[in-house]
């Protein structure tokens, strides 16, 4: 049975899915892990990348840098299995619960998440710098 839309649905309130790709045709995703909830990863999406994604059950992007559509963990064995997707209220970015495969790594640098570093300042200092956080510290590139 399929919903009728009223004149008073919007995009927060419909049961229908209407990703909101921007004008280069993608959509944010951030990955977080199904366990913890921390966030493992942050990459962008296409039409093909979310629909392989939706019926794989494995994440899939769109890499920007070499123009084409990857499974993340395809060569380094670090599937990340979905186990819920959800979007945002104004369907614009995708958020992808999942599950680690292989060495539970979900960064290419071999780091747990590619959310490894702090950015840290005083106020005394105007200069930023990066520190490692303890957990997260990456090892060698995977993929």
């Amino acid at each position: 049975m399929t919903s009728r839309k009223t004149a008073s649905e919007t995009i927060e309130t419909t049961r229908s899915f209407k990703p909101a790709f921007d004008a280069d045709g993608l959509i944010p995703a951030i990955v977080t892990d199904r366990h913890s909830g921390d966030v493992l990863m942050f990459a962008y999406m296409n039409k093909d990348a979310l629909a392989e994604t939706i019926g794989s059950g494995f994440a899939h992007f769109w890499s920007r840098s070499r123009g084409k559509l990857w499974k993340k963990g395809e060569e380094s064995g670090n599937l990340l299995k979905v186990v819920e997707l959800r979007t945002d209220c104004d369907q614009d970015v995708i958020w992808v619960r999942a599950e680690v495969q292989g060495d539970g790594v979900a960064c290419h640098t071999g780091a747990r998440s590619c959310f490894y570093r702090r950015i840290v300042g005083s106020d005394h200092e105007p200069a930023v710098a990066l520190e490692f956080t303890a957990a997260h510290e990456p090892k060698a590139p995977s993929d």
